[in-house]
């Protein structure tokens, strides 16, 4: 549950101290506790401009990330608080709080840009403060989203552009909320009211004009519209008109704010709670508490290495990671249920194939939902043999317990047998007959007991075996048998011991068959639920694809409407790269599912022939 792992109160998660960008390794050990889906909402903005505030509210708290009241900004780095999200059950609620932007006491102003990089990068669901209204010196300041080019790429091909890579962003980006505190205005254009949202996309429109300034304030809107296409904003009013007071709102009871503020902070956390998502990459690949800090881990590596954080690289470490887990929850399962639903010894070598065969599509299930870009199915192989083992191990166990359990019994219900022997009750005439008798009855009795299991007939074997010189001393000694009699009886029970030996071997080859079937159908099993994760991968692509294209061509729209033709004739070449990447996506399956079917087969073969 995810209120095991609730921090009471936040942590740092990236430090940045000497322009220095590092993880916290203890923000790192508590997101590695959480298995659970995260919704990540992070928010950027200037320093001392009220992020912490909303992000405390977001956690239903007056109390939590610090608020400052000075000039000086107080949160270093990306601050981390997880809370068990109050409206989706088995998700945690991650809030990401980063430093204030353009504080004028840093030395290196791009760490400004990294953190705003990794805010990005980290959430589902990102929030832009700023104050006043979106003018062009909001736009301006807004600058960090324009140079998201140069900070990331989103393919690890050595040939692809900033251009390539920007068109990728969209697949990549969370959702962007925009919040202006303390407005002012009215929201009215044109004498007309407008919503919050109305607002925003008209401040968003670019503005063909020559200026310098103008075409600056341009570039961050065409990104925020290129990059982010799903938008909202929020206005926010004064939460108090007492300045003395203001510096001290986490400390104020809600009734003590402007009703009006109150209104405005309870419907951007409800839209916040409500609309913000699971935090998932490319084709719908969600994100843990595990994976986010691996992400985190991977990202800030990358920056410190000098390189550029490569988002294609990034899902290929989380999906190794992830893949691990995903062989061993699987397995774990297996294991469990195994345990919980075998009673040893079962009474057929089937009935724990068939309990096996449940339980491994329950496990393969599993890893199909945890698991992705398993691209040669190097991690599902290992689940295969891992659950080939522990079926071993249970086969093992059900014939010991089946042996054990065989070998008490007739050991019971031979006694009397056994005491016969010993007082030599069939050291008379006809002692021959009557040990038959003796023997057919011990038989019929043991026949009759129930759920011997697997090793039923071999121990009944071995006993007969073990008591062959008994019953030939018996036979000789029987003196109301003629010489030719007891040669007859002689190779009569020698035929029967055969015919025993010949049944319990067509046992053992039935048996045999059943373990080579349950092998064939485990396989098959591996390829049906792989087949059917893979088509709904495609489909998922297919629909991202499409998203995509359906938001690219919107832009596509508003650019012809504002008049700006090169900007058109690039995001012409956007669509239609796209388009055929969508029919690649399309008549890419059946060539996969080819590939898929042979590699099954194979790996088939090579379990066969190691069995």
């Amino acid at each position: 549950m995810a209120s095991e792992y609730t921090l009471m109160d936040p942590i740092c998660l990236v430090e940045n101290q000497n322009n220095q960008l590092t993880v916290n390794p203890t923000a790192l050990e508590i997101l590695d506790k959480i298995s659970q889906p995260v919704v990540v909402v992070a928010i950027a903005g200037l320093y001392r401009t009220g992020k912490s505030y909303l992000m405390n509210r977001l956690a239903g708290k007056n109390h939590g990330f610090r608020l400052g009241s000075t000039v000086r900004s107080e949160t270093k780095g990306i601050w981390i608080w997880c809370v068990p999200h109050p409206s989706k059950p088995n998700h945690t609620l991650v809030l990401l709080d980063t430093e204030g932007l353009g504080d004028v006491e840093k030395d290196d102003p791009k760490n400004d840009l990294w953190i705003f990089a990794l805010a990005v990068l980290l959430s589902s669901m990102f929030v832009y403060n700023s104050m006043g209204s979106i003018n062009h010196q909001a736009l301006e300041q807004l600058h960090y989203v324009t140079e998201l080019t140069k900070l990331i790429r989103a393919k690890s091909s050595p040939s692809s552009s900033e251009i390539e890579d920007s068109a990728e962003f969209a697949s990549f980006f969370p959702d962007f909320v925009w919040v202006v505190r303390d407005f002012t205005l009215d929201l009215k254009l044109d004498g007309h009211a407008v919503t919050e949202d109305e607002y925003l996309e008209k401040a968003l429109k670019l503005v063909p004009d020559e200026d310098p300034q103008i075409q600056k304030s341009n570039m961050p809107r065409e990104c925020i519209r290129k990059f982010f296409p799903r938008r909202k904003c929020f206005v926010f009013e004064h939460p108090t008109n007492d300045k003395k007071v203001l510096h001290y709102v986490e400390e104020m009871s809600e009734n003590q704010l402007e009703w009006n503020f109150q209104e405005q902070s309870k419907n951007f956390c409800q839209y916040i709670l409500t609309h913000a998502r699971t935090k998932t990459l490319r084709e719908e690949i969600i994100v843990t508490g595990i994976g986010l800090g691996t992400l985190a881990k991977a990202y800030v590596d990358a920056i410190n290495s000098g390189a550029v954080p490569c988002l294609e690289n990034t899902v290929t470490t989380l999906a190794e990671q992830e893949n691990s887990v995903a062989v061993q929850k699987a397995a774990d399962h297996y294991s469990e249920q195994m345990a919980q639903r075998v009673s040893f010894p079962t009474d057929t070598l089937q009935e724990l194939l068939d309990l096996h065969a449940a339980c491994e599509r329950e496990a393969i299930a599993i890893f199909m939902e945890r698991s992705f870009n398993d691209d040669n199915q190097v991690f599902q192989k290992k689940l295969m043999e891992t659950i080939t083992m522990k079926k071993e191990y249970f086969l093992l166990q059900n014939e010991e317990a089946s042996g054990k359990y065989c070998q008490a019994q007739l050991k019971q219900l031979s006694e009397p047998l056994m005491e016969s022997i010993s007082r030599g009750t069939f050291s008379v005439p006809d002692g021959y007959k009557l040990y038959l008798e003796a023997m057919d009855k011990l038989e019929q009795s043991y026949n009759m007991v129930p759920r011997k299991g697997v090793k039923a007939h071999e121990v009944l074997q071995s006993f007969v075996q073990s008591q062959a010189a008994t019953k030939e001393s018996i036979l000789q000694a029987d003196k109301a048998l003629t010489a030719e009699e007891k040669a007859l009886e002689a190779e009569r029970a020698k035929n029967q011991e055969a015919e025993k030996e010949q049944e319990l071997l067509r046992q053992k080859q039935k048996e045999q068959q059943e373990k080579l079937d349950a092998q064939d159908k485990s396989f098959q099993e591996h390829l049906v639920q792989l087949k059917e994760k893979i088509r709904r991968q495609s489909e998922s692509r297919l629909r991202e694809q499409e998203r995509i294209l359906e938001h690219k061509q919107k832009i596509l729209e508003e650019l012809l409407i504002e008049g700006f033709e090169n900007e058109s004739e690039k995001m012409k070449k956007e669509i239609n790269q796209l388009k055929e990447e969508i029919q690649e996506t399309e008549n890419i399956w059946p060539s996969i599912f080819i590939e898929l079917f042979y590699m099954a087969a194979s790996v088939l073969l090579e379990h066969s022939l190691t069995q």
